[in-house]
């Protein structure tokens, strides 16, 4: 009988990583496929907790997209704030204010050039389109 076990991921910056490195942030909900996120009572104050964080300077949000049942982000994280710690006090103050239940961790891939800044942007702006639930960006 095989067991697999889960190994949580290293999310902190190596030393040798600019300070202003973004990094594209994936976090999901629990069960993928249930919509927790888009709800009028609840998608607009998840949103605005995004907006809170970036202007207490505990990340730097660049773009977020609320999808049914996760979240991407453009991150920047000040020197004084580690993902790991910022991105789990967000997602549990989320849990506990709108019961919304996450998967354990997220997913992180840093950024290295504006091409892939750019590449990235244009994924989460497509997300919403590719599931059928916009018709533009803006919306």
């Amino acid at each position: 009988m095989i067991y697999w076990r889960y190994m949580r991921l290293n999310h902190e910056q190596p030393i040798c990583v600019q300070p202003d490195s973004c990094d594209f942030i994936t976090a999901c909900g629990k069960p993928r496929g249930l919509n927790q996120f888009c709800h009028p009572s609840i998608g607009q104050s998840v949103l605005d907790s995004i907006g809170y964080y970036h202007e207490k300077g505990r990340w730097f949000c660049d773009l977020a997209v609320l999808m049914p049942d996760h979240t991407h982000r453009l991150l920047h994280f000040p020197p004084d704030q580690t993902m790991t710690k910022t991105v789990g006090l967000w997602k549990r103050w989320i849990a506990r204010v709108y019961s919304i239940q996450w998967q354990s961790g997220f997913f992180d891939h840093r950024l290295r050039n504006e091409e892939n800044i750019d590449q990235k942007g244009l994924y989460i702006l497509q997300n919403p389109i590719r599931a059928k639930l916009v018709e533009r960006p803006e919306d």
